[in-house]
């Protein structure tokens, strides 16, 4: 359950335009100025101390009789897990845990080509351009002007004389922040950008996880292919055994059939997976900005799915939200929400500005850069809002509700980012354990089908053995190779989950110049 301590809101809708009055004397006259809105002050959100799913490292050993239970039988808790031990460090680059020089080279060219962080980057530029249009209210602005212009007056009204003014000079104005309403836009400027910033890792985890586990799949699927192309050929010598009976008179045609059958069930799901490794390859080459076919030569040679690292430790729920780009973005934008409420009730208070002017005057171009041509204006204005209907305060609320809803969106990004962990960890637990089992099915597998096809050979058994004993086979294998890749893929998304993989751009980002700089 999660418990966030609520953000205190003023009020200020509460305040007639009398104390408002007295309030602004009170504010010019004894401190010159002063900041409405609520501070922001961060959530204090409560996580469960551990994760609730643990990989506890015991060994289990099987004596020859069969007294104790079969490692294929035992939990996720009880199985030992051959995993290498995560630190803050391998969190930063983990695929380098997985000693493939290929994938670790596929996400250096990612990081570098890939469209969506392109575009997320672009966003962090736009938002700092607007950081600095909110940094630069705090200062005066100054503009040049000059005109000339002809007027003929009317003679029935006026003398009917006519007349040419030329002018020059520059206009300044600048607005006095009485009570932080420029402020306020400030940190919700800031804290826009480090919540776009945070955007831009988070895409960045989620783009290297996304190119191991395409670089996974297509390995996943060559092993498939690989165990396929195996009993393919061990399905042919079958054949050609029954064929060699049935030419000696020792067998009959249902069986040649039998055979045939089941070679081209075999045969039947190579395509299927050759499929499947093209399209992986294509869906691995647009991740890294390239058209697909780009890197064909470098994934046409066969290799196994990557050994996963040696130990598994996640740490607490509480280094998790200081980790993940998600749940630090979702902070920030409530950070910038609770600036805005300031910047909304700033609207409810006087404005006061004040503007000057110099330049030069005159009706004739001979006399325009003279003394008397000289002329000035400086004073202040103020400026307030005594009748709207209520549309301020009404604002007031709307950005007050906003806040509420940054808030809970803050809590649904704790909530998943717990559940992502705890999902990621049993995925990985269990599929070791399910990978076992079927090391142990193929093992007993093989070993069937080849005494089923001696008996056969030796007419001691008949041919549905030998199907019963190569279908098995095939369907563990094509298994086994599934797992071994879900068991590597379980672990990206264990990574993934923790927050890992964005620290390298992050630190390019933040070099990236400003716009306005």
């Amino acid at each position: 359950m999660i418990s966030s301590k609520r953000i205190d809101r003023t009020k200020p809708r509460q305040v007639s335009r009398g104390v408002l009055f007295l309030r602004c004397l009170a504010f010019g006259l004894c401190a010159g100025c002063a900041t409405v809105g609520p501070d922001y002050v961060p959530p204090e959100t409560k996580t469960p101390e551990e994760f609730n799913t643990k990989v506890e490292q015991k060994t289990f050993e099987a004596d020859e009789a069969g007294t104790e239970r079969a490692e294929s039988e035992k939990t996720a808790d009880e199985l030992q897990v051959p995993v290498k031990r995560v630190t803050a460090e391998m969190l930063s680059d983990w695929w380098k845990t997985l000693e493939d020089p290929l994938l670790s080279r596929f996400v250096d060219l990612a990081v570098k080509g890939n469209l969506d962080l392109k575009l997320a980057l672009s966003r962090v530029r736009e938002e700092r351009a607007r950081r600095g249009i909110a940094q630069a209210d705090r200062f005066p602005t100054i503009d040049a002007r000059g005109a000339t212009s002809r007027q003929q007056t009317s003679e029935e009204s006026s003398t009917g004389a006519a007349t040419t003014l030329y002018s020059a000079g520059f206009d300044a104005s600048w607005e006095v922040d009485l009570f932080g309403g420029i402020q306020r836009s400030i940190e919700s400027a800031e804290a826009t950008v480090q919540a776009r910033e945070e955007q831009l890792n988070d895409t960045l985890v989620t783009l290297v996880s996304e190119v191991a586990l395409n670089y996974i799949e297509i390995r996943s699927f060559q092993a498939r292919l690989e165990a396929a192309e195996s009993n393919r050929k061990s399905q042919e010598e079958t054949l050609q055994i029954v064929q060699d009976r049935l030419d000696s008179g020792l067998t009959t045609t249902l069986t040649l059939e039998q055979a045939k059958y089941n070679l081209e069930s075999t045969r039947s799901e190579i395509p299927t997976l050759k499929t499947g490794i093209e399209q992986a390859k294509n869906g691995l080459t647009v991740l890294l900005g390239e058209f697909p076919g780009t890197f064909k030569k470098e994934l046409e040679e066969f290799k196994k799915v990557p050994v996963t690292p040696i130990d598994v430790v996640v740490g607490v729920p509480a280094d998790l939200l200081r980790r993940r780009p998600d749940v630090r973005s979702a902070e920030r934008l409530l950070a910038a929400q609770t600036a805005r409420i300031g910047v909304a009730t700033a609207d409810l208070y006087p404005k006061l500005t004040l503007f000057g002017s110099v330049g030069l005057e005159s009706l004739s171009a001979s006399s325009f850069f003279t003394g008397p041509a000289a002329a000035f204006q400086i004073g202040p204005k103020v400026t307030w809002n005594i009748f709207d209907s209520g549309r301020i305060r009404q604002n007031i609320a709307v950005q007050d509700e906003l806040q509420e809803q940054a808030l809970i969106q803050y809590e649904s990004a704790v909530l998943t980012a717990v559940k992502d962990v705890e999902n990621a960890l049993v995925d990985y637990a269990e599929e070791q354990v399910r990978r076992q089992s079927l090391l142990k099915s193929i093992e007993s597998a093989r070993r069937a089908a080849d005494l089923s096809r001696e008996l056969y050979t030796a007419g001691l058994a008949n041919f549905l053995g030998v199907l019963e004993a190569e279908r098995s086979l095939f369907t563990f294998q094509d298994q086994l190779a599934i797992s071994e890749g879900r068991v590597v893929s379980n672990l990206i998304r264990l990574f993934k989950a923790l927050g890992g993989g964005w620290k390298p751009l992050m630190a390019d980002a933040q070099q990236q110049p400003s716009p306005n700089s």
